[in-house]
């Protein structure tokens, strides 16, 4: 037979409410005595009955983290290293990873952060590719759900946030470029209503201003961040009269697609045609040839906001903070200039 709370408190001659309260890690119990019923289920082997306790403390004791894809995108190097870094910091404390997918300000995903909350699934959530005006950040909000986001949005709310200085490394990429003799850079964006979209897409013009290239609107055009999206826009974009010399992308699951473009039209990959991306996610080094990106450290980031949520639903405001990240240009054979 399995112990049981009731067998831990006869063998230390506490209430069982005692002993409940001890392994629960209630305040009002004393440090001799939560050391006495810890030591003592240790010993005589108890495993808490995880859904009564979660039941006795009206809490999930769990995280979760829906990804924002209109397609199933756990292949990704993004959300795979992105997905590691949230399993092996939640590993270290004390709560459960809940994860699931959903298309981007669809019905189906609203229907999921309803029933989350509501059902009260989760304690906390992490978010990814903020929306300009984001309803999930104003639902959890509103649902005092904590949370803790990769970027800002513009709805004036305060939450633990990491935010990735894009358009800096984007000024520093046009100008790498430049100096490697490409003139003509096209930019493969992602959905316009993304904080990421917008802010890099800012740093690309204010980058061909500085470099003293004119902007065309030809030469920009929107996907979807996946490889396929990438490619389809990449063999327009390459079809024009006077089609581009480079290429930077918002993701570099965008330039995955760009690459495999390129090989398919017979350009010179790093000689007289360009690609970069964003992220520099571990697949980047081992594309033909390896794809220049500005990285983000995705699967560190992952871990931080996890304990900055961790820090908020402990109730510790004083630890809200904001992290800013510089992404660091990494050049690779995929932009080696102009031969």
């Amino acid at each position: 037979m399995p112990v049981t709370i009731r067998d831990i408190a006869k063998q230390l001659n506490l209430s069982i409410g005692a002993v409940s309260r001890a392994l629960d890690g209630y305040s009002d119990i004393s440090e001799e005595t939560r050391h006495r019923v810890v030591l003592a289920a240790q010993e005589m082997g108890y495993v808490p009955n995880q859904a009564a306790r979660q039941l006795r403390r009206r809490k999930a004791d769990a995280i979760g983290y829906i990804l924002p894809a209109g397609t199933p995108r756990f292949a990704d190097p993004f959300f795979t290293e992105f997905l590691a870094g949230l399993a092996d910091e939640t590993a270290l404390q004390p709560f459960d990873l809940l994860i699931s997918i959903a298309p981007p300000g669809e019905e189906a995903e609203k229907r999921i952060y309803r029933g989350w909350v509501q059902g009260r699934k989760v304690d906390g959530m992490i978010l990814t590719h903020m929306h300009l005006r984001d309803w999930r950040a104003r639902f959890l909000s509103d649902s005092k759900v904590p949370f803790a986001a990769l970027e800002n949005s513009l709805d004036g709310l305060d939450f633990p946030r990491i935010e990735v200085n894009r358009e800096q490394g984007m000024l520093e990429l046009i100008a790498h470029l430049a100096q490697r003799g490409f003139r003509r850079i096209a930019y493969i964006g992602g959905p316009l209503h993304l904080k990421i979209e917008v802010t890099q897409f800012d740093g690309y013009r204010r980058g061909l201003q500085r470099a003293g290239m004119a902007f065309d609107a030809s030469l920009v055009a929107a996907s979807d961040l996946t490889s396929a999206g990438g490619y389809a826009t990449a063999k327009k974009m390459l079809s024009i009269p006077d089609p581009p010399d480079a290429v930077v992308c918002i993701n570099d699951e965008t330039a995955f697609g760009v690459l495999h473009a390129a090989r398919e039209l017979g350009l010179r990959i790093g000689e007289n045609f360009a690609v970069a991306g964003f992220d520099s996610v571990q697949a980047a080094m081992h594309t033909e040839p390896p794809l220049t990106s500005l990285d983000i450290p995705v699967y560190d980031v992952a871990r931080q906001l996890v304990r900055m949520l961790a820090a908020e639903m402990n109730n510790q405001p004083s630890n809200r903070e904001t992290i800013h990240i510089p992404p660091d240009l990494i050049i690779r054979a995929s932009t080696a200039g102009i031969t």
